[in-house]
């Protein structure tokens, strides 16, 4: 079947695929070549989508859901200062999760956006015929790996298998870029949207695409909602409430009023453009192309600004409104074997992933603006001796420190044996696909064990969240999730136990025996808490017993030394300095920074 290319945008959507050899836009069932991304829920059940819950919103604004896209795969602390910006009621999930109340009923932003794919589905299979389940959807360049996940499963939930997370400069060169694939260009893509603002540069050549660099403009969120009409007369029904009453702005507008209004909004626009130049060594005399995306882009001044920055006229030909949903059909395109093979996307990473190691910092094992897909592989080590578990904490962003950056995932290494710190080679493999989702794992050089995770960031959701919620059953998907982590407490819990034990057998005679007790105390307190399912009191006993552990683990040491440990320890490189990063990482201590492996390396980069 087809593939249909879907531009999940904040303020419109958009849905392509490709006939013959030639990428046709779908009109909605009003005509239209775009959906506005709104969702209208009325009190008596019945959900109205796009146009129609455009018209309705205005009546109905407490359940009319716009821009639902701010706030997929992101936690609640960091949209709070957005909540205000929209008429809906956003709720705290738990684990921080975004949910929306509606009615009651408290709906995921995936959820959400899965309604407008249905949508945008829907118009699909009407104008093709038949049915429709795959689809490349398109996502801002600098969505994070959750905020992706998030889109893939908004997918799934519609009932769309999404066969590649496309970027949207990356789609919209592709729409220009099918016709000129023979010479080698530098392109710029201004997108100016519903409600983000992004500047793009990237390399055309021989049919391969390289992203050069993105910004994003974080600072000027630019709340645009700039539509033909506002030339005329601007309408924002419920812009405040005084004293409980919700006031109406009508007012007219003329075009150099509203000029003169977004001056500065244009300008701010030119400052990221001059940073992502500058960040790629390039002038705007390098640039061959400039593509303009985004609605917003059809303001006469905006084109008037671009050209003058780049001191070239922007392309046309492709509708601004359309162009990624275009560029995401050729993709789809490509993957059914409907177009010509010959383009290459080479897409890139916009944050840099690493993982956190001693003392707290983030050692960084893909960098920015790395080209995917990309496998790094690092070998690290542990940071206290007979440390028999490390915690691999999986982080993205830039800056120095790990609580600094966003953590994208944890997982444990369990079952190390016990040896002196530095002993152990842990090597930590970062395997980043193509739609920009990763697959971390950990592996003990010396038993062979490992152990991985595919980040689905703390706001995914599991495989069976999502099939429970296509059956509507969300709050059990809850439960389960909280069962699951209990579960896994107790599982540490256990693990614990037996390593203990099994360390009491075996060196048990070299501890003194005032080192000994409270070891045998916490252990018996653990077993309890444990029986009795208290989570608090495994808590503790886990903290009591591995400082137990810490204050005998120099006489075990001495013990190993003497039963032939003594050769390992000398034959392997000493790590650095013993430090312990979390307090409320159980015995779990950081993974401190070894060495890394050259070969592995190059085998990446072929």
């Amino acid at each position: 079947g087809k593939i249909i290319g879907i531009d999940l945008g904040t303020t419109n959507s958009c849905v392509a695929v490709m006939e013959g050899s030639e990428p046709t836009v779908i009109e909605n069932d009003e005509g239209k070549r775009t959906t506005p991304s709104i969702i209208g829920f009325l009190e008596n059940g019945e959900r109205k989508v796009g146009d129609a819950a455009k018209r309705q919103a205005i009546t109905n604004h407490e359940n009319t859901i716009q821009s639902i896209k701010r706030f997929m795969g992101r936690r609640y602390q960091e949209v709070e200062s957005e909540i205000s910006e929209v008429s809906y009621n956003i709720v705290k999930g738990d684990n921080d999760t975004v949910r929306v109340d509606i009615h009651g009923r408290k709906y995921t932003p995936q959820e959400l956006s899965a309604i407008i794919l249905q949508k945008l589905k829907k118009v699909a299979e009407d104008h093709i015929g038949s049915e429709v389940s795959e689809a490349v959807i398109t996502v801002p360049a600098y969505f994070n790996d959750s905020q992706r996940q998030a889109t893939k499963e908004a997918g799934e939930i519609a009932g769309l298998t999404v066969k590649r997370i496309l970027n949207e400069p990356t789609s919209a060169s592709l729409a220009y870029g099918l016709d000129k694939k023979n010479q080698d260009l530098k392109v710029a893509v201004f997108d100016l949207g519903g409600g983000t603002f992004d500047i793009s540069l990237l390399e055309l050549g021989d049919g391969v695409f390289e992203v050069q660099e993105r910004m994003k403009d974080a600072a000027e969120k630019a709340k645009v909602e700039l539509s033909s009409s506002s030339e005329t007369e601007i309408n924002l029904p419920y812009i405040t409430a005084v004293e409980g009453t919700p006031k109406h702005l009508v007012q007219k507008l003329s075009r150099s009023k509203f000029e003169q209004l977004i001056d500065d909004l244009v300008e701010k626009t030119l400052e990221p453009c001059k940073k992502a130049l500058s960040d790629a060594g390039w002038s705007n005399s390098d640039i061959n192309e400039v593509i303009l995306v985004g609605g917003s882009t059809r303001i006469p001044i905006i084109q008037q600004k671009v050209e003058e920055f780049f001191n070239k006229k922007p392309s046309k030909g492709v509708n601004p409104d359309e162009v990624v949903a275009i560029g995401a059909a050729i993709q789809g395109g490509i993957m059914s074997g409907d177009v010509d093979e010959d383009i290459v996307l080479v897409d890139v990473t916009p944050l840099s992933l690493g993982i956190e190691t001693m003392g707290g910092v983030m050692t960084t094992l893909i960098s920015a603006n790395s080209s995917i897909p990309k496998r790094e592989t690092q070998t690290f080590t542990t940071a206290a001796d007979n440390q028999t578990s490390v915690e691999i904490h999986v982080l993205q962003g830039e800056r120095p420190m790990a609580q600094n950056n966003r953590t994208i995932g944890r997982f444990h290494l369990e079952g190390i044996p016990p040896a002196p710190r530095g002993t152990p080679q842990i090597e930590v493999t970062f395997d980043l696909d193509a739609n920009g989702i990763l697959n971390v794992s950990a592996k003990d050089k010396g038993t062979g064990k490992e152990q991985s995770i595919r980040i689905e960031a703390s706001t995914g959701l599991s495989q069976e969240e999502i099939d429970k919620m296509k059956k509507e059953a969300e709050q059990h998907a809850e439960e389960d999730k909280k069962q699951k982590e209990r579960v896994e407490k107790f599982n540490n819990a256990d693990s614990l136990v037996f390593q203990t034990e099994k360390q009491l057998n075996e060196f048990g005679d070299k501890i003194p025996e005032d080192k000994k007790e409270p070891i045998q105390n916490a252990l018996n307190e653990l077993k309890q808490a444990k029986e009795n399912e208290d989570e608090e009191k495994v808590d503790k006993a886990m903290e009591e017993l591995n400082s137990a552990w810490q204050a005998a683990s120099q006489d075990i040491y001495n013990a190993q030394q003497q039963q032939g440990g003594g050769e390992e320890a000398a034959g392997a490189e000493g790590g650095g300095e013993q430090a312990q990063s979390g307090e409320e990482q159980g015995d779990v201590q950081d993974v401190e920074y070894e060495e890394v492996n050259e070969e592995d390396k190059n085998k990446d980069n072929q």
